[in-house]
């Protein structure tokens, strides 16, 4: 009898040892088996823009030195920006051919057509009209980087302007909502525009071609350069200046200074690059 009870035991305790290994086990694996509720994952950290650093070119007592050096350290932020609206340009160029071979652009390409038409400020009443694609084509174009280094250094001072400085405004845009920007010294009294402020050197390029390529006050500039294009000559500073006589008060004698920066600083052989793409 005791024999019978200590096996029952040694059965009881064997049993009781499988029983504690099977939770172990389950216990080890439970979150496999019974994940319970599903939790938000982490949100993806943003990652912030590279903060340019702007040279000291006041610094520069070299005054060639400081101008190749202004040029050279604006010019990537130009190229980039052309390329981006050359890109769209071609797009716009495969959609119009399209059309006019009696094809209807795609649903994707409607919508980029859309997109782009009120970035360019464009009225569009159909995607599928040839003649409102090349409107919007006109405007969807690049600006020469021998036109836009010369008014950044005319706007900025070469740099060393507290606009440029503190707020990447290198071109003189104003804005007119009151913390927009940065309040010049002299403004007068009666006036309430200010200096536009940016986040970025980029943001105010692109502000700057946006600028050109839809305000109505450069409408020449841009039949300039779609002359340009109908007779396949390139795209140069000198013949877009002209259409710039309202982007500063002193009309005419502006747009000489800046033929006169560009001449002087053989700017028209950066818009070689442009030339050789072909854009």
């Amino acid at each position: 009898m005791r024999d019978n009870n200590h096996e029952r035991q040694a059965r009881l305790v064997f049993a009781l040892l499988i029983v504690g290994l099977f939770f172990l086990a389950f216990r080890i694996n439970l979150p496999s088996v019974w994940p319970g509720p599903e939790l938000p994952a982490d949100p993806e950290p943003e990652i912030p823009e590279p903060v340019v650093e702007i040279p000291d070119f006041a610094a520069i007592l070299d005054v060639e030195m400081k101008k190749q050096t202004f040029f050279n350290f604006l010019q990537p932020f130009v190229d980039e920006m052309n390329k981006r609206v050359a890109q769209e340009r071609s797009r716009v160029i495969e959609i119009i051919e399209k059309v006019e071979n009696g094809g209807n652009p795609d649903r994707s390409e409607r919508d980029f057509l859309r997109e782009l038409s009120i970035e360019y400020e464009v009225q569009m009443e159909s995607v599928d009209n040839p003649a409102e694609l090349r409107r919007l084509l006109r405007r969807v174009d690049i600006l020469p980087p021998s036109l836009v280094l010369a008014q950044a250094a005319n706007e900025s001072a070469w740099g060393t302007s507290r606009f440029a400085m503190d707020g990447y405004n290198f071109f003189g845009q104003w804005c007119y909502t009151e913390g927009c920007g940065i309040v010049p010294s002299n403004r007068r009294s009666t006036a309430s525009h200010e200096v536009k402020s940016f986040d970025s050197i980029q943001a105010s390029v692109e502000a700057y071609f946006m600028n050109l390529n839809t305000f109505p006050s450069y409408q020449d500039l841009r039949l300039i350069r779609q002359r340009l294009r109908n007779n396949n000559r390139p795209i140069d500073g000198i013949s877009l200046s002209q259409g710039l006589e309202s982007y500063s008060e002193r009309g005419e004698d502006y747009i000489n200074e800046l033929r006169s920066m560009i001449y002087y600083n053989d700017l028209l052989e950066r818009d070689m690059s442009l030339m050789q793409q072909n854009l």
